[in-house]
């Protein structure tokens, strides 16, 4: 069964995502050991400068680091600047690996150096979503993939 460990930046603080995110970590259950890891985020002004948000950036990126162990983990970073894949595509990446991790950043975004570490760098869409719905897409993607690999009815 694959490894699939999702690391984000911040709490899911609405309920409805929480939910959202229940429903497919149990969806996902029949196809993978799923791990979500939510670590702290920075804490910045409310008018951050640009020094600041690198300085928080390079410490969420080295508490994300640590997560991203393992050589046999193909590791996904979720960022603007990523490559945009079809469902069939994402599918395809992601299938046969045995370790798989994702790595969701703050609203500022990631770290260069954790972009770097990843294999791919995965953009959600050209449009701008909070980085709290994009666990949501995510997982929802995940279980999409998962369907899609095994021929099931819910990609269509």
């Amino acid at each position: 069964m694959t490894n699939v460990n999702i690391i984000a930046v911040g709490k899911l603080k609405e309920p409805y995502l929480r939910e959202a995110c229940a429903e497919y970590a149990k969806r996902l259950g029949g196809y993978c050991k799923l791990t979500v890891t939510e670590l702290p985020e920075s804490r910045l002004p409310r008018d951050p400068s640009a020094k600041e948000i690198e300085y928080a950036l390079a410490a969420e990126g080295k508490a994300i680091a640590r997560y991203l162990g393992g050589r046999d983990a193909f590791s996904t970073a979720l960022c603007i600047e990523g490559q945009a894949l079809s469902s069939e595509e994402f599918s395809r990446r992601i299938s046969g690996r045995s370790a798989l991790n994702f790595v969701i950043g703050s609203s500022y975004g990631l770290a260069d150096e954790v972009k770097q570490r990843c294999d791919l760098r995965l953009s959600m869409s050209e449009m701008t979503f909070p980085h709290m719905l994009a666990r949501v897409m995510l997982m929802e993607q995940l279980y999409r993939a998962f369907q899609i690999m095994e021929g099931g009815r819910y990609h269509k």
